[in-house]
């Protein structure tokens, strides 16, 4: 059975977030958090290749994000923030890939921190944000400028 790809964002006016590591359980804190942000306006993208093909959250899941923004560019669409449900250790590959694919910022989330892949996505001119939960910002309106 193949899914429905959506390649519209959920509003127009809002930037369309990649969730590397989104779980397709409603308990864990990606997959709160994700269906938080679309009940907010926002396109979620989730990335997972362990469910790649499967729909999470109504939504197409990729493998990767290469996948997820050559499929968004078919519809004139781009990923502009990468938020890592992932190991601080994991980060590295996940911010050569947001650079690659012209994101416009890397999100990780409460809890996680990578300093030297921070600099390496700041120096290509990704903003970063990092030990900082989306939703909880989102909520107190604290943006930071990608919001």
């Amino acid at each position: 059975m193949s899914a429905t790809v959506n390649l519209t964002p959920a509003s127009t006016d809002l930037p369309i977030i990649a969730v590397v590591g989104l779980s397709d359980k409603p308990h864990r804190a990606s997959y709160s958090v994700s269906r938080y942000m679309q009940e907010h306006g926002y396109r979620i993208v989730p990335i997972n290749p362990r469910h790649a093909g499967e729909l999470i959250l109504g939504e197409h899941c990729y493998a990767n994000l290469f996948e997820a923004a050559k499929v968004l560019a078919a519809g004139d669409h781009k990923i502009s923030i990468v938020n890592c449900f992932r190991k601080a250790e994991d980060i590295p590959p996940i911010v050569g890939e947001a650079i690659m694919i012209d994101a416009d910022c890397i999100w990780m989330q409460l809890g996680i921190s990578n300093q030297a892949a921070a600099d390496k996505a700041t120096k290509a001119g990704l903003q970063v944000v990092m030990d900082r939960c989306i939703k909880v910002e989102h909520a107190l309106g604290n943006f930071h400028g990608v919001l």
